[in-house]
């Protein structure tokens, strides 16, 4: 079933949208960085900033010379990232966004507390279950919403470069296309997150609306619109790894 939007963009939305997950970080091959660092100030690997410029390689044929208007989670990895892709001459308008920003766990982890909670949320579900001190997938459901109101008043506008690049995590681009497509939680619950400087890309078709180009990767076989009532197994794992 192709996935599209239910309904028709602003006159002057973009031709495409672009959402992009950082590159690889510190925190993606020692976890215990995050008893050092805050989450926002951990930085890319130099893997991770090779896996950028490949991005913007790729992303400078996407948009083919046009113009496009950026808008980054405030983390490190994720402003590092964008600097990495090397297309400041096609960038428009940059924005800082934090309703962009990464899944909040806690402030400084103890990674033997989160990967109990990790395993926690395996059982209980990604989209609902709440870490501790932190937020859960449908906290950061409802603040990608709100900026998904922002991103049409700036489609709006006359003068809006024809690309969009997001530039944030991979939770974060599966809810703003949950969002932005109408998917179910059990659905959601279905997907992997991208790998490090991986994009997926929402293309305007004719009559307005946007189909996701690349679907994302599922670890588990769930039909689009199927729903709790639909679940094989209810109360069983809802997560994974």
């Amino acid at each position: 079933m192709p996935q599209r939007s239910g309904l028709s963009a602003p006159a002057h939305a973009p031709e495409r949208i672009v959402l992009l997950r950082h590159g690889e970080s510190e925190a993606n091959i020692d976890p215990a960085i995050y008893e050092r660092l805050p989450d926002y100030r951990i930085p890319l690997t130099a893997r991770g900033v090779e896996q950028a410029r490949a991005a913007g390689q790729r992303l400078r044929a996407e948009f083919d010379g046009r113009k496009v208007c950026v808008y980054v989670s405030p983390y490190l990895r994720a402003y590092q990232t964008l600097d990495a892709l090397g297309i400041d001459d096609l960038i428009d308008r940059r924005i800082e966004e934090p309703r962009l920003r990464e899944q909040d766990w806690a402030n400084f982890q103890d990674p033997h507390d989160i990967a109990r909670q990790r395993e926690l949320r395996n059982s209980y579900g990604h989209f609902f279950y709440r870490f501790a001190e932190g937020e859960s997938g449908a906290d950061v459901f409802d603040r990608v919403s709100t900026f998904l109101e922002t991103l049409y008043r700036h489609f709006a506008k006359p003068d809006y470069p024809p690309n969009t690049l997001v530039v944030t995590h991979g939770l974060t681009m599966r809810l703003f296309c949950m969002r932005w497509f109408h998917w179910s939680v059990e659905y959601f619950e279905s997907l992997n997150n991208p790998g490090n400087a991986e994009s997926r890309t929402l293309v305007r078709e004719p009559d307005g609306r946007f189909a996701l180009e690349r679907s994302f990767e599922q670890w588990r076989a769930t039909p689009l619109g199927c729903t709790i009532l639909d679940a094989a197994t209810p109360g069983g794992a809802s997560g994974r790894g």
